[in-house]
C-alpha cells in the first residue's frame, strides 16, 4: 500500500468513525459542564499516555478557551499535570492509585470527573471513577473500542466506535474541542 493510500484510508476511517459518534452523549456532557460552571463546581480530567496529553489540553481549553462573557469561568484541572504528586502516589502506593488518591484530596459532591481511556480498561482510571462516584461527583468517560469496564462506571459514556487507538485519540481531542466550542457559545 502506498503512503497516499494509507493517508486516504486513515482519513476515510476517521470519517466513518465520526459518523458513529453518540451526539446525544456529547450534548449531555456540554449541559453537565455548563451546570458545573454556573454552580462553581470543579472539573477533574485524567488519562494515560496520549490520553494524559488530551486531559491536559482539555483542562487548558475549559479553563481558558471556554471563557464566555457574562458567565463564570470553568475550574478545570488535569490530574496528569502535577508530576511530583503523581509519582509520589505511584512510588509510595502503586500506579493504580495515581488518580484515585488525588481525587480523595480534591473532589467534592457536584464536581465533574472525566476519565479518558482508549480501551476503557485502564485500572488507574477505573479506580479513580470509583472514588468519584463514592464522593458524589458526576462522571464522564471518553472511551474507545467497545467501552471496556469504564462505560458502566460513568454517568455519561462517550464511546468512539473504533478499535484503532490512534484514531480514538484523534477523536477524543476533537471531542474536547467541540465541547469547549459549545461552552464558549460560538462556532
Amino acid at each position: 500500500m502506498s503512503v497516499s493510500d494509507t493517508i486516504k484510508g486513515y482519513i476515510s476511517n476517521i470519517n466513518v468513525t465520526l459518523d458513529g459518534l453518540p451526539i446525544d452523549k456529547i450534548v449531555e456532557s456540554v449541559d453537565l459542564l455548563e451546570k458545573a460552571r454556573l454552580e462553581g463546581n470543579k472539573v477533574f480530567i485524567f488519562g494515560n499516555g496520549g490520553s494524559a496529553a488530551t486531559a491536559s489540553h482539555f483542562a487548558n481549553d475549559l479553563s481558558k478557551g471556554a471563557i464566555c462573557e457574562g458567565k463564570p469561568r470553568i475550574k478545570a484541572f488535569a490530574l496528569t499535570d502535577n508530576i511530583p504528586l503523581l509519582t509520589a502516589w505511584a512510588n509510595d502506593t502503586s500506579y493504580e492509585n495515581i488518580f484515585a488518591q488525588q481525587l480523595e484530596n480534591y473532589v467534592d459532591p457536584g464536581d465533574i470527573v472525566i476519565g479518558i481511556s482508549g480501551s476503557g480498561n485502564s485500572l488507574n482510571v477505573l479506580k479513580a471513577m470509583n472514588v468519584a462516584r463514592a464522593k458524589g461527583a458526576s462522571t464522564i468517560g471518553f472511551i474507545g473500542f467497545d467501552g471496556g469496564k469504564l462505560k458502566s462506571l460513568v454517568d455519561i459514556a462517550i464511546i468512539v466506535p473504533s478499535h484503532n487507538m490512534e484514531q480514538v485519540e484523534d477523536i477524543h481531542l476533537l471531542l474536547e474541542h467541540v465541547i469547549t466550542t459549545c461552552l464558549r457559545g460560538v462556532l
